[in-house]
């Protein structure tokens, strides 16, 4: 969905600096997730799944970080 409005009157919160928050949340709780994935790969034996998943939490929590030091600049500099 798409709005043409700033919503941060609601959250209180500018949509640009939400945005990052929801951004740095997802990507966070992807990881997480993704070890329980890991786990049951495991479990099975199955290294190539396994490798997948790990692969995929390294981006995720590349992209944490990298949402995290956009966010902290931002609200620093405000």
């Amino acid at each position: 969905m798409t709005s043409s409005t700033e919503t941060g009157g609601a959250t209180g919160t500018p949509d640009r600096d939400y945005n990052l928050i929801w951004y740095v949340e997802a990507c966070l709780s992807n990881a997480l997730r993704l070890e329980t994935y890991i786990a049951d790969a495991e479990r099975g034996k199955d290294t190539e799944v396994a490798d997948l998943f790990r692969k995929a939490q390294a981006d995720s929590r590349k992209g944490a970080e990298l949402g995290k030091r956009l966010l902290r600049a931002r609200l620093d500099g405000d």
